[in-house]
This record gives structure tokens, sequence and C-alpha cells, in this order.
């Protein structure tokens, strides 16, 4: 009799158990989009030229990094002669998919000049040089961008498209040009040689320049089907 009330208690366990398992739901699990996690991380030793770099995190653990470099550049002429007072940067950006698909990057800059925030009567334009940058001119004079000054005075808007594969990179430049009229004396907080960096924001990419720029849409980072 007590062994019927043993097993009888044990068959009552067993159900329950049973009952409990079956009522559990499974909680889904977080969905990470790509471009949701921006993360700034310090160059390495053999990226002495980089000012910032931006890891872009998909749901799989796999990045879309953006290398933005440090200025150079100078004064020059322009088109408007002594009346006039010009200074341009150039930049280069870095574009790396370790994704497993393929990236349509797109990137475009207005013809258009506008006033920068820091006033003084200064506009500033941004465009894409047609030169091609390679890793190996990091070291050249203006990142061996050529005849950029028969370019800065050129008044149309600049774009290109790129298909970025996986474990591919795009390297290209950007450049700044700032103006003030009637031969004023710059101010350093006004014409720049400040950092400037492209950044991305979901799928779309924006370039900023602070204080000059807080920013400036510019094109996206597509995932192609």
């Amino acid at each position: 009799m007590k062994y019927t009330h043993v097993c009888a208690l044990f068959l009552i366990l067993v159900f329950y158990t049973y009952c409990k398992g079956q009522n559990k739901t499974e909680l889904p699990k977080e969905n990470i989009k790509s471009g949701n996690k921006d993360t700034v991380t310090s160059p390495r030793p053999n990226e002495h030229n980089i000012y910032t770099k931006y890891e872009y995190t998909d749901s799989d653990g796999k990045s879309i990094i953006i290398q933005n470099g440090f200025p150079r550049g100078g004064p020059y002429t322009g088109s408007k002669g002594k009346n006039s007072n010009y200074s341009f940067l150039i930049f280069f950006t870095r574009i790396i998919n370790e994704t497993a698909k393929p990236l349509e990057l797109t990137i475009n800059f207005p013809a258009d000049s506008f006033a920068t925030s820091q006033g003084g009567n200064v506009y500033m334009k941004v465009f894409l040089p047609p030169d091609t940058m390679m890793n190996e001119k990091q070291i050249l004079y203006n990142y061996g961008g050529k005849n950029l000054e028969s370019f800065l005075d050129f008044n149309k808007p600049t774009m290109f498209q790129r298909t970025i594969n996986p474990k591919e990179d795009c390297l290209f430049y950007i450049g700044t040009v700032f103006y003030q009229a009637r031969g004023t004396a710059w101010k350093d907080e006004s014409r720049g040689g400040n950092r400037a960096e492209l950044i991305l924001k979901g799928q779309h990419l924006f370039y900023r320049m602070i204080p000059q720029i807080d920013s400036l849409p510019c094109g996206h980072i597509i995932f192609k089907k």
C-alpha cells in the first residue's frame, strides 16, 4: 500500500513538470539592424594617418568600418584673384565591408557653397576630387591628389557610386574649399583646419566638420540583394 502511494506521487510530479514545460514561452532574440551600433575605436599603430575609425556591426556580428584621415591642404588664389581669400583641405575616407553581402555605396555633394556656422562671411563647399586614392598615397603631399586647384572652382555637383564586395574596401578623397571675399583676414575658427569625418546613421551617410558642419547628408550605404 505504501509502495502504491509513492508511485502515485511520482506520477503526479512528472505530469506537473510536463505541463509547466508545455506552457513555457521562448522570448524572441534581439534584432539588431545594420548601422545601429556606432563604435569609435582607436587607430592601430600602422594607421597613423587615421583620425577616426567607426565600426557598425550587424546582427551576425559582421562589420562595416569607416576610417577618416587627417586634413591636408593650404591657401590658394582662386578664380576671383587678389580680392579673395581661399583655402582648401583634402581628406581621405576608407570604407571596409566585412559583412557577407555586397554593399552599394553612393556619395553625392551639391554644387552650391554654403555659409559656415562661425560667420565672418566665410563660405565653404564640399566636393569629391576625381583622382583615385590608394593606400600607398597616404605618405604623399596632399595624399597624392593632383591638379586640385583646377578642380576647386568647379561649380557642379560631384558624386560617385561603388559596389563594395565582401572583404573588400573603397578608398576615396573628400575635399573642402573655404572662401572669404574682400581680402578680409582669416579667422582660424572660421576657415577650418579642423577634423572632418564621414559617419553612418542607419543606411544614410553624413559629413561633419565641427564646428563648421554639424551634419551634412551626403549619401547612403545599402546592402545589395
